[in-house]
């Protein structure tokens, strides 16, 4: 079977116009509808960008990884001091989440690059984890698995629409939990009286739950996300995926798994020895936190080895078998904030992406 070689997780660098336009609408000197035009035009702009170095999966540039989903659905809204009775709405999806955005991609991509779109969506556990029991006390919800019900129904509607529509890649970008893995993550847990393992197992039944109509032909990964969210560009968790590993790889509904590998904050190969033989992980081995060039025969290397770790796994296989099951991406978005990060240009940005299609190029496409 068939996969991109090349692949980028998501967020791309906003340009200077959108941000200015955006700061413009914000004091009232634009309009929705002007904003609206601007954003179009940036996100046709950066399509033709990854056409033309030949990508063959296609996003919009991303907003920021959890936007688009909750804050479009009935029953959650921001407002300051809210009173008591607002909270005794459950979640709805009273409209599609992501459709809308995946038609305008279509018409820009043109019908012959339909099939390479890429849609990205935001983590079911984003807000539960951070919040708790908060997030629905005092709500219509009773409990965890009260409200997961609802949040997995509306994940199922909304994939259902999008492959209606003829969306065939999907991935949900999930900075939680990279959060298993980091050794004072999981001591805060403890601390907090939540057990670590009890709660990444409610998380991985969700995903299942929000999985469980996935179409057969639909693609649909999963981004353990580490986050580009400190000024330096450093991340946010740490520690190797060890913790993780068995049963994300083999318990989960999942299609693709992207992993960072671009430092040592999160350990070496071995615990992809668990990967099953139908699925395949997406290498996260460039940095988008500095604009160092990686060297491309070391990149080769990391993926042989990689490939190595793979064919000698739990499941046996060859190393060729367990090559086809790798791809090569960034290691997460060049802008997780709307302005990113100023150490990283659009030009940058732009070696970085033609440094992942030439060494995915040679490795798949030659070696």
């Amino acid at each position: 079977m068939s996969h991109p070689r090349a692949e980028h997780i998501g967020s791309l660098k906003r340009p200077d116009v959108l941000l200015q336009k955006r700061s413009d609408y914000q004091l009232s000197k634009c309009t929705s509808a002007e904003l609206r035009a601007c954003e179009d035009a940036c996100i046709a702009e950066i399509v033709r960008l990854q056409l033309d170095l030949g990508f063959e999966v296609i996003t919009d540039g991303e907003d920021i990884f959890y936007a688009g989903f909750y804050d479009k659905l009935g029953g959650l809204k921001v407002v300051p001091d809210p009173p008591k009775y607002m909270f005794q709405e459950r979640l709805k999806r009273n409209s599609p989440l992501y459709g809308v955005d995946f038609d305008f991609l279509k018409q820009v991509v043109g019908c012959e690059n339909t099939g390479k779109i890429k849609i990205t969506m935001g983590a079911p556990e984003w807000y539960q984890f951070r919040h708790g029991k908060y997030t629905y006390e005092r709500t219509a919800y009773s409990s965890d698995a009260d409200y997961f019900a609802d949040v997995a129904s509306i994940y199922r509607e909304e994939i259902r629409d999008l492959y209606s529509r003829g969306c065939r890649m999907l991935q949900i970008d999930d900075p939680v939990l990279s959060c298993f893995c980091d050794p004072e993550w999981r001591k805060r847990m403890a601390q907090a009286g939540v057990d670590p393992e009890q709660l990444f197992q409610l998380y991985l039944d969700v995903y299942n739950d929000c999985l469980r109509d996935k179409p057969r032909d639909m693609t649909i990964g999963l981004h353990i996300c580490r986050g580009n969210v400190k000024p330096d560009g450093s991340r946010f968790t740490r520690g190797p995926y060890d913790h993780i590993a068995r049963k994300l790889f083999t318990t989960l509904d999942f299609d693709c798994y992207y992993l960072e590998y671009d430092d040592g904050d999160s350990g070496g190969f071995a615990p992809i020895r668990y990967l099953p033989p139908n699925k395949r992980v997406v290498l996260g081995l460039v940095s988008t936190k500095t604009p160092v060039l990686e060297d491309p025969e070391e990149l080769r290397g990391r993926i042989s080895q990689a490939a190595e770790v793979i064919a000698h796994g739990e499941i046996p296989r060859t190393k060729a078998e367990a090559l086809n099951q790798l791809s090569l991406s960034p290691q997460c978005g060049f802008a997780s904030h709307s302005r990113g990060f100023t150490f990283i240009t659009h030009e940058d940005m732009v070696k970085k992406l033609k440094l992942v299609r030439a060494v995915a190029h040679t490795v798949w496409r030659e070696g």
